[in-house]
């Protein structure tokens, strides 16, 4: 009897204490809130009640500093008056408003996710970024509506003898609107980045059908510029810095109207915003640098593309490989990006039930079926409707990417799907009694089809509360770029000398380049080009060297192209720069890096080996090395451009390689005629003739068996290839097919 009165008074007085708290919380926000929407029936929304919680949440500082010390003084006087230690639990755990209990009591899902006070937004410090900063000041942006309408797209699949069409979507029908989260959730293979890349017009192909309108405009490329794209994979570049990565980004995507001052002041604010501060000088990293954390490199991405305040942002699967309190940092941006008036989509695989709340809309694939599209907070009561609902309590995102997958273990099976398992014939059977996955997904997408399809279709048709004025700022015609043709060059110039000076002032490269030299002015040490066996010796490191600045610059070339596909796919799909822009840069920001080598290379043999020693000769041999290596990098970057792959481009410049060489005229005098006009296209041939003229063309007109006349058809030939091999590169590129269909 005593256990029982005594049971009895602890719920009253934690119900009592329960109260008082939730009085206090509510007394100094209620006049600020005042003027919060409400959902359907007088609710506060989800962003509301979550602005709420956080200024009367315990982490907080500021006015609500009363409310702590009067809250944290009743608590200690209640608590003294209770004497039960089970009453003292639930007082405990009822004040602190956790949503889980001793005795079994359970709160909502929606209630935990939005009411509990120790969430994310107010532990003050964050684990990989410092002190939480405030949430996004962005100015103001082009509020866009997505609404996209029966999308499907199909892979054809050529094969040897016949083509075969593959359905990847079937039918997808959605809308998402300024200020909302939508996720794109199932099973892998279900569909989830093809549809993303669609809606942000990353695929333009005639096999995708149905309609996607923005603002009920269709995709232009001037869309380009109010659309941010996170791709799944984390592309930047290793040797910069954040700073450095997010300033360029700056640099290159902000309108002209903007100065550079202005332009480096706001990849600053983004830096602070993204809570990358203190890591702003460290090196991105990569397989072989080290440098920053996954979250942060994360963040990075995402800093990239929300630097040009866009309209809508894209992001797949932005929480891959992160642990579950970073990917919970990364949707809780997401969602502060959202309330600037953004919009934003995201392909999530698996959310923990924590991030599975945190979104507002959310569409589940199965096999490019549409299986739900709505709420997500409503996704539960809608399966449960149709019959599918947890036998076990479970996280709400796993549950749903069972069903998507076909798996009903621990699932209610409906009784429409066991009347329908019945009928089926023998070879249908279910397994240990339960449908099989196919059947399953069957059901569930009739089961959208009949329920829910139509009615979301209807909403579609409703017009959009926007002016005409702003509706034809999207689907302005003209493409904008963010710097001149000028601007851009210089700027991705600066960049690439950045990145890879690292590269080329290796130790390991200096020290290949060095112990060569070194080797080659042993061997040859004060060779004498008076006497016939001398200078036959001499045209044979004359030959080398021509062979050396031939083949080396060829193979560090090859690798430009196809190392910087991912980047460049992702850059012009993002119309950062023009493709010629970034070509010449690209092209031109080696040389200075290239000529550094060779210069100590041929101070080093040169004098050791007891070449001609006058100025004149001296300077103009380094001109011919020059020349050389800036034909044979033309060489390899067509060969890397036309190839993109490097097995394949190895394999070629090998050849080419050894070909040349071989017809440089020191192996073979006498070529055959029909095969003779190899020689006229190796750069070493050309490189040796000209070589051979500086060093001895006051002693012999014929050195070796070769004619020393009078240089210009070398020059002429070197100079010709310089600008042939790269145009031919460029023309591959333009060629080749980017994501972004530019």
């Amino acid at each position: 009897m005593e256990k029982t009165s005594s049971t009895g008074l602890a719920r009253t007085k934690s119900d009592q204490l329960l109260e008082t708290v939730a009085a206090a919380f509510k007394s100094p926000v209620s006049q600020g809130e005042a003027t919060g929407t409400s959902d359907g029936g007088g609710t506060l929304s989800r962003k509301s009640s979550r602005r709420l919680m956080m200024s009367a949440s315990p982490g907080r500082s500021g006015k609500n500093t009363h409310i702590r010390k009067s809250r944290s003084a009743q608590l200690k006087f209640e608590l003294d008056e209770v004497s039960s230690g089970a009453a003292l639990s639930r007082a405990s755990s009822a004040s602190l408003g956790l949503s889980f209990s001793f005795t079994g009591f359970t709160v909502p899902p929606d209630e935990s996710a939005d009411s509990k006070p120790f969430s994310d937004d107010d532990i003050p410090e964050d684990i990989e970024a410092g002190t939480r900063k405030p949430k996004f000041q962005t100015e103001p942006t082009l509020p866009i509506y997505l609404k996209f309408k029966e999308v499907s797209y199909k892979v054809i699949i050529k094969g040897i003898t016949s083509t075969e069409e593959k359905d990847i979507l079937n039918g997808i029908t959605g809308s998402v609107n300024p200020g909302e989260v939508l996720a794109l959730m199932g099973p892998s293979g279900s569909g989830k980045t093809t549809l993303l890349n669609l809606l942000g017009g990353r695929i333009m192909q005639p096999t995708a059908g149905g309609s996607i309108t923005y603002n009920d405009q269709p995709y232009l490329k001037s869309l380009k510029s109010k659309i941010g794209f996170v791709t799944q994979d984390d592309v930047l570049f290793p040797h910069l810095t954040v700073k450095e990565t997010l300033t360029y980004a700056a640099l290159l995507r902000l309108p002209k109207t903007l100065t550079k001052q202005q332009k480096e002041k706001k990849a600053i604010d983004v830096i602070y915003e993204l809570g990358l501060e203190r890591c702003q000088d460290t090196m991105i990293g990569g397989s072989f640098v080290r440098g920053v954390s996954g979250g942060e490199r994360k963040r990075v991405c995402i800093g990239n593309e929300i630097i040009i305040n866009p309209s809508l942002l894209f992001l797949d699967e932005p929480t891959s490989g992160l642990d579950s309190t970073t990917a919970l940092r990364t949707v809780q941006m997401l969602q502060d990006i959202a309330e600037g008036g953004k919009t934003v989509i995201t392909t999530i695989h698996q959310p923990s039930s924590r991030l599975f709340h945190r979104f507002d809309k959310l569409i589940l694939l199965g096999k490019g079926s549409l299986l739900y599209f709505g709420k997500a907070s409503e996704a539960m009561i809608y399966f449960q409707s149709i019959g599918c609902s947890p036998l076990i309590a479970m996280n709400p995102a796993e549950f749903l990417l069972d069903l998507a997958n076909g798996n009903i273990n621990d699932v209610s099976v409906p009784s429409e799907l066991q009347d329908k398992v019945q009928m089926e014939n023998s070879e249908n059977e279910p397994r240990n009694g339960k449908p099989s996955p196919a059947i399953v997904h069957e059901y569930l997408v009739e089961a959208y089809e009949t329920r829910v399809a139509e009615m979301e279709k209807k909403k579609l048709l409703v017009p959009i509360p926007l002016d005409e004025e702003i509706k034809a700022k999207v689907s302005c015609p003209k493409r904008q770029w963010g710097a001149s043709w000028w601007e851009q060059y210089t700027i991705l110039f600066c960049r690439g000398i950045k990145e890879r000076r690292h590269e080329y002032f290796s130790w390991l490269r200096i020290t290949q380049v060095l112990s060569t030299a070194i080797i080659l002015g042993l061997l040859w040490w004060q060779s004498d080009s008076k006497s016939t066996r001398g200078l036959q010796d001499q045209a044979g490191l004359l030959f080398f060297i021509a062979v050396f600045w031939g083949f080396f610059p060829v193979f560090t070339a090859i690798f430009a192209f196809p190392q910087e596909r991912a980047m460049l796919s992702k850059e012009r799909a993002a119309d950062m720069y023009r493709l010629s822009a970034y070509f010449l840069a690209r092209t031109t920001s080696d040389l200075p890096l290239d000529l550094i080598l060779p210069v100590l290379f041929l101070l080093v043999v040169y004098f050791m080996a007891g070449l001609r020693l006058s100025a004149a000769p001296f300077f103009l041999s380094m001109l011919i090395v020059f020349l050389s290596i800036v034909a044979a990098q033309g060489l390899g970057l067509a060969i890397g451009a036309t190839l993109m792959d490097l097995k394949k481009a190895t394999t070629l410049a090998s050849v080419t390689v050894m070909t040349f060489m071989l017809a440089g005229g020191y192996f073979v005098k006498r070529v055959p005629v029909f095969i003779s006009w190899i020689r006229y296209l190796s750069f070493n041939y050309h490189t040796y003739k000209l070589l051979l003229k500086v060093q001895y063309e006051h002693i012999t007109p014929m050195v070796n068996g070769m004619r020393t006349d009078s240089g210009l058809a070398e020059v002429g030939a070197l100079v010709a290839m310089v600008f042939g091999y790269r145009f031919l590169a460029y023309l591959s590129l333009r060629r080749m097919k980017l994501q972004s269909g530019a």
